[in-house]
């Protein structure tokens, strides 16, 4: 039986105490979506909810070339996100986090089907890859994190960050939303995703010892 390539899988999956966590080699070939994270819950609009789920076409490509990124006018070459996703491996690299070409090639789909016009909406597309696929393969003890007390691989990651999205890095920084828009259309702004998880994974891992993506 052949898959048609329309066909798209999606699940749900209970991230506890009770459960095993993903595999990177599952994070690898799948997007995972921490709904507490990309949809937050607001008991005030329980009734008359404020935002919806912004539409999405699919994709009927499963790799980049240039004349699919010429379309996008902010990274027409795919220069700044192939230096953005250096600059992260220089930090993970000979750990077992290390990204691989299949991460490029992601991140370079979810540029082009999201097509940012400037670079406020890159940096949103970048920090939800991080989101999505980065931060979620990040996970064990001290010594796995290369924690010293003082510094950590987490630590090393928020500096690197702090440079490659300093559009939305800063506390009053804002960035546009790219799953959710307003009931009447317009742009639902949100803080930055990924400086706030990585906050959250180093206050865990000077805690308890251990950290990971998932609560």
């Amino acid at each position: 039986i052949s898959i048609p390539p329309n066909l798209i899988v999606a699940g749900t999956v209970n991230m506890d105490e009770t459960t095993h966590g993903f595999s990177r080699k599952v994070i690898d070939r799948a997007f995972t979506l921490d709904f507490g994270e990309f949809f937050p819950n607001n008991y005030q609009h329980y009734f008359e909810p404020a935002t919806q789920i912004k539409p999405l076409g699919f994709p009927r490509f499963s790799q980049v070339d240039l004349d699919l990124m010429s379309k996008v006018s902010i990274d027409a070459d795919a220069k700044h996100s192939i230096q953005f996703l250096e600059a992260i491996n220089q930090v993970l690299q000979s750990t077992p986090f290390e990204l691989a070409y299949r991460a490029l090639n992601e991140l370079l789909i979810a540029v082009v089907c999201f097509n940012p016009d400037n670079q406020l909406s890159l940096q949103a597309v970048w920090d939800d890859f991080l989101m999505t696929k980065v931060l979620p393969r990040v996970e064990g003890d001290s010594e796995k994190l290369q924690d010293d007390g003082e510094h950590s691989l987490l630590n090393k990651l928020e500096a690197i960050l702090a440079s490659q999205l300093d559009e939305i890095w800063s506390d009053d920084g804002k960035r546009p939303d790219l799953l959710r828009e307003n009931i009447k259309g317009e742009v639902v702004l949100v803080q930055c995703r990924s400086k706030k998880k990585i906050n959250w994974m180093q206050k865990r891992l000077n805690d308890s010892g251990f950290t990971s993506f998932w609560p």
